[in-house]
């Protein structure tokens, strides 16, 4: 775990990189600022990030290109997205093209702070020191499905896939609870470590993108499966 953390700041609003920055630095996190994505992919390339607050609406290279684009160079930090309450469709685009979570525009800075520190938690969880993991079953197998939590892969039919940290954790979470009904409330309290005030639809965002990444026909899944009325279970396969 490093001594401090270090955020990236994107947004093309200078009031709100700076704001962000003022009260971020005042939690004891080392900040970059960026304003564009461009900026933010070279800041990410020259400097160890461990986690980004992304702007979606920016000129040139949107927020949303500018997750894809980390996601395909493989950096795999927590992205958290800064939307309008007009971008819904922005936000739902954004979770399925690699980001964590999302805070709206005007958001109160404390809120910010505790999905900041909710993320970094989870990447602490993540890489797992060895004390914490030695007792656990490391490789976890269903099907055609093997998670190596040691390495944190994923293979399917013996081919590793890429999952960002949520979808990691929601699959995690499924294969160490095989045949059991969770509510998204209780996947949400169980992988970000908090209640859902109402944020946990984003979980499902994340299920159907896990679908499309381990399922042979996502529309029809034989894996994560929905009980209406209950929650999503793995069926032992």
């Amino acid at each position: 775990m490093p001594e401090k953390y270090t955020i990236l700041v994107c947004d093309d609003e200078e009031d709100i990189v700076a704001g962000l920055k003022i009260f971020l630095k005042n939690a004891d996190y080392d900040v970059l600022c960026a304003y564009d994505g461009r900026q933010a992919l070279k800041l990410l390339e020259q400097n160890t990030v461990h986690l980004v607050l992304m702007d979606v609406m920016m000129p040139g290279i949107s927020g949303i290109d500018t997750v894809m684009r980390m996601r395909e160079s493989g950096y795999n930090i927590p992205v958290i997205l800064l939307t309008a309450k007009s971008e819904d469709a922005d936000k739902v685009l954004g979770l399925n093209c690699g980001a964590d979570d999302y805070v709206t525009k005007p958001f109160n800075m404390l809120e910010v702070l505790a999905r900041v520190r909710s993320q970094l938690r989870r990447v602490q969880v993540y890489s797992g020191a060895p004390e914490e993991t030695e007792n656990k079953q490391t490789v976890l197998r269903n099907g055609r499905i093997e998670l190596d939590d040691h390495t944190k892969t994923v293979r399917v039919d013996g081919e590793e896939i890429h999952l960002t940290r949520t979808e990691y954790d929601i699959l995690y979470l499924f294969m160490t609870h095989i045949g059991e009904i969770f509510p998204l409330t209780e996947i949400f309290r169980r992988i970000k470590h908090e209640e859902p005030f109402g944020a946990e639809n984003t979980v499902a965002v994340h299920i159907r993108h896990l679908r499309e990444k381990i399922e042979f026909d996502p529309a029809n899944p034989t894996y994560i499966r929905v009980r209406f009325g209950h929650g999503y279970k793995m069926e032992k396969r």
